[in-house]
């Protein structure tokens, strides 16, 4: 046996395939209490969040695209963040600001579209302009938080951070018109649609019950007293049978009462057993 033939050949093993890399989206969805529109830009999806405010990636309904910078509800309601917030927009080129809110709406949040964005058609020009109006958006928050500015000195003490930093939901807003139904899609439409035939159904269904159910009930008793034109009812009282050995029994006359007390509108003078002068005792 020759020294080649004792020699077996190894075949290195093939290596796994590598897992599909993980798509990151560019935007994240919306959560309920995000605005669903802010001035004339509809909210797509959220692009980031910190303190004191939210990235959101909008449009128009003439396809303009913008990113969208809004403060949460515990900066909005700091005179000094709102300051900063201005300042920050006012900075900014003013092409580069398509919209914003009134800084005097002290109930609502500040919020500024900031673009312009050309439409995604794969180019480099595309996504630079979007990368450039994000990084300006992110630049509003931060001088709103002030994490950017360089500490002097040596640090002591404990870290700065704002009293309303846990107050993290978006800030008020205020929607008018009313943003349905222009965004809702035609699946949305066709939901919207079915849930309320749904309720008709229910509501119809829920009154044949009701009515099944007291079609045969007994009237009421006694009868409801029914007032005349005059405003009184009269109320015919039954006798009653008296115990032995008291006489007969005597049936009462009928008295007209008002229907709203029960008391009655004038007493009878001719009663039994009783005296017709009024105040007499015997």
């Amino acid at each position: 046996m020759t020294a080649t033939e004792s020699q077996t050949e190894v075949q290195p093993a093939a290596e796994p395939a590598a897992p599909p890399a993980l798509e990151i989206p560019a935007a994240l969805p919306l959560q309920p209490e995000d605005p669903p529109r802010v001035g004339e830009f509809w909210l797509r999806g959220r692009l980031g969040a910190n303190a004191a405010g939210y990235l959101y990636a909008a449009s128009t309904d003439d396809g303009r695209d913008a990113i969208v910078a809004m403060m949460t509800e515990g900066s909005a309601d700091d005179a000094a963040a709102r300051e900063r917030f201005v300042n920050a927009v006012d900075e900014l080129p003013e092409s580069a600001v398509l919209a914003h809110n009134d800084a005097d709406d002290d109930d609502l949040a500040l919020w500024a579209a900031i673009g312009p964005i050309r439409p995604d058609d794969g180019s480099s020009a595309a996504s630079d302009e979007r990368l450039i109006a994000e990084r300006r958006g992110e630049d509003i928050l931060s001088a709103v938080l002030m994490d950017r500015i360089p500490q002097p000195g040596k640090l002591r003490g404990p870290d700065f951070r704002h009293y309303w930093e846990n107050r993290r939901r978006p800030g008020l807003f205020r929607i008018w018109p009313l943003p349905w139904p222009n965004a809702l899609r035609p699946a949305s439409r066709w939901a919207l649609a079915l849930a309320l035939l749904t309720m008709a159904v229910i509501m119809a269904l829920a009154v044949f019950l009701a009515w099944l159910l007291f079609r045969n009930a007994p009237p009421l008793e006694p009868p409801p007293v029914v007032p005349t034109p005059t405003n009184t009812a009269t109320v015919t009282i039954t006798p009653t049978t008296p115990p032995p050995g008291t006489g007969s029994p005597t049936s009462s006359p009928t008295v007209p009462v008002t229907p709203t007390t029960g008391i009655p509108t004038s007493l009878p003078t001719d009663s039994p057993g009783g005296s017709s002068t009024p105040g007499s005792k015997f």
